[in-house]
């Protein structure tokens, strides 16, 4: 039988959804109306907040999705994510622009990680 759990979850959503030793978050964001430098940390940082709660964490991230509203704030997002992947740590990622929820928005992650085995 395949268990699926969800935490933080609503009507519309869960923050947190983990199958088969996969930890799947919803896009995460950082303060809207601050730079992209500023809500690239937030996002990365509730990212962490998230996988800590799965039982996972940065180094067991396997894929990202990085939803920029404008691709000119490519190098200003890749400066901040450059300084929270440890060298050999990275994940698999694409990029994209997307038009994002609301227009003060101007980064979103989309994470897929591992879950730590003991």
């Amino acid at each position: 039988m395949t268990i699926i759990q969800r935490q933080q979850t609503n009507q519309r959503m869960s923050k947190i959804v983990i199958h088969n030793e996969t930890v799947y978050l919803c896009g995460q964001v950082g303060v809207a109306g601050t730079s992209v430098a500023e809500q690239t940390a937030e996002a990365l940082r509730r990212v962490e907040v998230l996988l800590a709660e799965a039982g996972s964490d940065k180094q067991h991230v396997l894929q990202t999705i990085v939803w920029l509203s404008d691709m000119a704030d490519f190098q200003e997002m890749n400066a901040v994510w450059d300084e929270f992947f440890e060298e050999g740590f990275a994940p698999a990622r694409a990029c994209g622009e997307a038009k994002l929820a609301r227009p003060e928005l101007k980064v979103e992650l989309i994470v897929t990680a591992a879950l730590k085995t003991a």
